[in-house]
């Protein structure tokens, strides 16, 4: 026998949908239930679900039937993890005639944004009017990023980097009632959420949608708040498309009541879904204009629903992010449950931080030093610091001078499959990345610890000197916290320690400097209706028939001249042209667009009007932007033209691509299969391919790579290229290009054996078109990106002539054979090695006979005239040989003896030497210090050793001046030391 929880359900089948059956409870005649035992993580995610009502039940259960009770536990418990809200919500809205589509890339195709920071993004030029739709409506759950409250990680239980964003869009299709009401079905019904812990917001002048809540959905009015343009008004900058929106609310503490409810306490309430009503275009003055199409964007946060749903205090204790939480405590030796706050929140911003780098550096963002590589890079250092703090040592799992980043980052790739796929396939080269990236920051943050020393010894100097409490700038907190990764609690921490406090009141200004930035360049999205729109509505996609004809009849649609549309345009103008159907590719996946003529004829091998075409870029989707300069004639809108492409170049870029392909494949072969594509160009002069791998390429290996594709031409492979579903495509083991954007069919370019890639761009039909390919260069553009530069086809042929008519030229200078030219390169560079060394030695000894001259002139300083200071100007000298002249000097001149020397070895440059003896070292007075700062006032500096040092300048002007202080400091440093 066994007494425990039974769940009442009023229609089980409906929040079971799997279940062939309900399971009898005993509850009662009609009763359906499901029995849980002591299960408290399992009865405490019930409570959210208004569905339900607790009961007491006395009935027997089986043990065949608690068997299958326990399973059913464990079907619900599914039902609340994150990975089933997101089946969830899509689900709901392909029901209701939704297409559901899949998340974009985090790197968006905008160039107005830095990385994808919203659902919407995707599908902005939808939303202008500038591409026509696809479907009427859809749904996604999009990946974001936005770092702009960075901060506010782990302070907060709701800030993130990365996050989940769900959402509804209608094109123009349903609008604000059917929004509305779904929204309110999804919240109660699909996800149970009780309707009096909802609380809705609309903007305050929307009358429509508080009745649409109030009378249709039947919210009560209390728990209906307008508020002002600043929260419920969307805009998407000074002009374009806009809208009121309104908000749904879960309230944590209804016992409150109404009165003085506020939505924006954090502590009551948290904003889970948004609705954008996009029914307004805002114009140059200010004024508001109804939209033709009226859309709807819809944004749902994941983290938060699932926050909701699983009963927990905040977002990073879901099954989103905990389980990567648990992970660092286990490699920091803490426990989560019985950790302080600090620690707590140090370990949710390894937790979501790990979560925004995976999946960036998975979506093909590399750390560096400049936009999307800076911010991952930020986000790394962040980590790697706050492990330190936490007190993970090297890998956390016993190697010291391991890295902890990929141990984590396993963690975060096992969570991601139902989010992207993609990610597992990456994760080697991922792991690879964090794991080079922490060990080479681990450096940067040992110098920032050192750079802080030095930066309090100042502080305490310049206080003891001037009278005032030590106290560490701003700008010099902002410095280690900014550029070296140090965190400002270590900072304070250290400081505090020597008794230097911090001026905090500089740094957040720095800070906010920052953050003001950072918000500018991550989080807007910009919309502008412009002439594009209008281009849009009268003309429509431009029909591609380029891969199988390089020659066309069309029709002019449009004409612009500098943006603006043009009836006619006439000779000697630059002119863009849209056509009805065109053979000239427009620049997209790395290849450039095709040059040729459009051109209309009178009569036999007569030309009345001809446009040179010198780029072709898509706008607008699909329509083919055809730019050139009018050569002859007047070309006017709605006549037919003939549009023919430059052959020769287009086989140039067929040759380059293919051999992109090719590149690729030997790549993979030769390096490994985890190396990939980060960015390419096909041009007609060479092809450019840049992918991930974290060092040099061995000559060794690039001959390889050559052996490989020139084995693979020589072979003559006939490619093979289809069109089919982008998941068939996917499963065959096409290979993505980096950067492009897929539909739902896709078209697959093979070299049966080689490659298989998805490309539009066009290729050679056999292999042996492209005679031969040839690697000019391999080089690092950033860190862990390498570069390949190449030739293939006819730009092949041009390069191997070129270098064939250099090499015999040089072999005339020479006077040898091409066998004979290294060795004869090598005598040379022996023999100009020798005369160097000659030249040298002999300027040495000239230095140091000038130092035997200059020696009279030592000047005796101190009490009893026992220093000596020499300080003079070897003109020309160059700067090994005033070294020469300053040791001489050292070793003839009696101890303490303080010599400087300058010199301008060439146009623009300053050369300067310090040489101590022990005497003068022995009083404090050290070479390095004392040169570096002579040498600023001739525009450089130096240093070295407290007994020797040289540095150098480019201002030769200031050389006489620089000496004069020089030797004008150490009388008078010295005379003091001698009284």
């Amino acid at each position: 026998m066994m007494e425990g929880l039974a769940v009442q359900l009023r229609n089980p089948l409906l929040l079971y949908p799997k279940l062939k059956r309900a399971i009898p409870t005993g509850v009662g005649s009609g009763d359906f239930g499901i029995v849980v035992g002591a299960l408290p993580s399992f009865s405490h995610s019930l409570k959210p679900f208004r569905a339900f009502t607790i009961t007491r039940t006395r009935s027997a259960a089986s043990p065949s039937q608690a068997q299958l009770l326990t399973e059913k536990e464990k079907e619900f418990d599914n039902l609340v993890s994150g990975d089933s809200i997101r089946q969830r919500f899509l689900r709901f809205y392909a029901s209701r005639g939704h297409k559901v589509l899949p998340s974009s890339s985090l790197i968006p195709d905008d160039p107005t944004v830095l990385l994808t920071i919203a659902g919407m993004l995707q599908f902005k030029p939808i939303f202008l009017g500038k591409v026509p739709r696809q479907v009427p409506c859809a749904t996604t759950a999009q990946r974001c990023i936005r770092t702009n409250d960075v901060e506010n990680v782990g302070r907060t239980a709701r800030h993130h980097t990365f996050f989940e964003m769900l959402g509804n869009f209608s094109f123009g299709d349903y609008f604000k009632k059917e929004a509305i009401v779904w929204a309110w079905e999804l919240s109660t019904k699909e996800y149970g959420l009780p309707a009096d812990r909802l609380w809705v917001s609309v903007y305050e002048d929307d009358d429509e949608a508080f009745e649409l809540w109030s009378n249709e959905v039947g919210v009560p009015v209390e728990r209906i708040k307008r508020l002002g343009e600043e929260d419920n008004f969307w805009t998407s900058g000074a002009t374009g498309p806009c809208g009121p929106c309104s908000e749904l609310y879960y309230d944590f503490h209804p016992e409150r009541g109404y009165d003085d409810a506020d939505l924006g306490d954090d502590s009551r309430f948290i904003e889970f879904y948004n609705l954008v009503f996009m029914q307004y275009n805002k114009k140059d003055d200010g004024s508001l204009e109804p939209l033709k199409q009226k859309n709807i964007d819809t944004g749902l946060g994941l983290e938060r629903m699932a926050r909701i749903l699983q009963k927990v205090p905040n977002n990073y204790e879901t099954d989103l992010i905990f389980p990567i939480i648990e992970k660092a405590s286990k490699l920091a030796n803490v426990s989560y449950g019985t950790a302080d706050d600090q620690t707590k929140r140090n370990l949710k911003i390894v937790g979501d931080h790990m979560r925004a780098i995976v999946f960036l550096i998975s979506d093909g963002v590399a750390p560096s030093n400049v936009g999307r590589g800076y911010v991952v890079r930020r986000l790394i250092r962040r980590v790697v610091r706050t492990g330190r703090l936490l007190g993970i040592k090297g890998d956390g799992m016993g190697d010291l001078e391991g890295a902890f980043l990929p141990n984590i980052a396993e963690k975060v790739v096992e969570l991601s499959t139902h989010i992207d796929s993609d990610v597992r396939s990456r994760s080697h080269h991922i792991f690879e990345e964090l794991k080079r990236e922490e060990l080479r920051f681990v450096q940067t943050l040992e110098r920032g610890e050192k750079l802080l020393e030095e930066k309090l010894a100042n502080a305490l100097s310049s206080a003891e000197k001037n009278g005032t409490a030590p106290c560490l700038s701003g700008e010099d907190v902002f410095l280690l916290y900014d550029t070296f990764g140090f965190p400002v609690e270590i900072t304070k921490e250290v400081a505090e320690e020597r008794g230097v406090s911090l001026d905090i009141n500089s740094f957040n200004t720095e800070m906010e400097k920052q953050r003001r930035q950072s918000q500018a360049a991550h989080n807007t999205v910009k919309l502008a209706m412009g002439n594009g729109a209008n281009i849009a509505e009268d003309v429509p996609d431009t029909e591609f028939i380029g891969y199988d004809n390089l020659y066309a009849k069309a029709i002019v649609q449009s004409l612009a001249v500098n943006g603006d549309p043009a009836a006619q345009v006439s000779e000697g103008s630059n002119v863009e042209i849209l056509l009805n159907k065109t053979p000239f590719y427009a620049e997209s996946g790395g290849q450039i667009g095709d040059h040729g003529l459009i051109y209309i004829e009178e009569g036999e091998n007569q030309l009345k009007a001809v446009v040179e075409i010198t780029d072709v870029q898509k706008s607008l989707g699909n329509i083919f932007v055809h730019k050139g300069t009018v050569r002859k004639g007047v070309i006017e809108v709605g006549k037919e033209v003939e549009a023919s492409v430059d052959v020769k170049l287009r086989q140039r870029a067929k040759d380059h691509h293919t051999a992109t392909h090719l590149l690729q494949a030997a790549l993979k072969k030769v390096i490994g299969q985890e190396t990939s594509q980060a960015g390419s160009l096909v041009a007609f002069e060479r092809l450019r391919f840049d992918f991930n791998f974290h060092r040099p390429l061995l000559d060794s290996e690039l001959g390889e790579i050559e052996r490989l594709i020139n084995e693979w031409i020589e072979a003559g492979i006939l490619l093979q290229t289809k069109v089919m579903p982008l998941a068939d495509a996917k499963r065959a083991g096409a290979i993505a290009m980096f950067g492009e954007k897929y539909g739902e069919e896709v078209r697959v370019v093979e070299v049966p054996g080689v490659s298989m890639e998805l490309c539009g761009g066009t290729h050679v039909s056999n292999t042996s078109e492209i005679r031969g390919f040839k690697i000019i260069s391999e080089q690092g553009i950033a860190s862990g990106i390498r570069r390949i530069e190449a030739v293939a086809g006819g730009a092949f042929i041009e390069y191997v002539s070129a270098r064939d008519i250099h090499l015999k030229q040089l072999c005339s200078t020479l006077k040898v054979k091409p066998e004979e030219v290294m060795t004869r390169i090598e005598s040379l560079l022996e023999e100009l090695r020798a005369v160097r060394n000659e030249n040298s030695a002999l300027r040495a000894k000239a230095a140091v006979y000038k130092a035997s001259v200059i020696a009279s002139k030592t000047l005796l300083v101190g009490k009893s005239e026992q220093y000596r200071v020499l300080v003079e100007c070897l003109d020309d000298a160059d700067p090994e040989s005033l070294k020469s002249a300053a040791e001489y000097l050292m070793e003839t001149l009696p101890d303490p003896a303080a010599i400087v020397l300058g010199s301008c070895p060439g146009e623009g440059k300053v050369s300067l030497v310090a040489a101590f003896t022990p005497g003068i070292v022995d009083l404090g007075i050290q070479a390095g210090k004392f040169i570096g700062q002579i040498a600023k006032l001739c525009g450089g500096g130096g240093g070295g050793r407290p007994n020797f040092a040289q540095a150098g300048g480019r201002k030769p002007e200031n050389l006489a001046s620089a000496l004069e202080k020089a030797q004008a400091e150490l009388i008078a440093t010295l005379s003091e030391k001698g009284n």
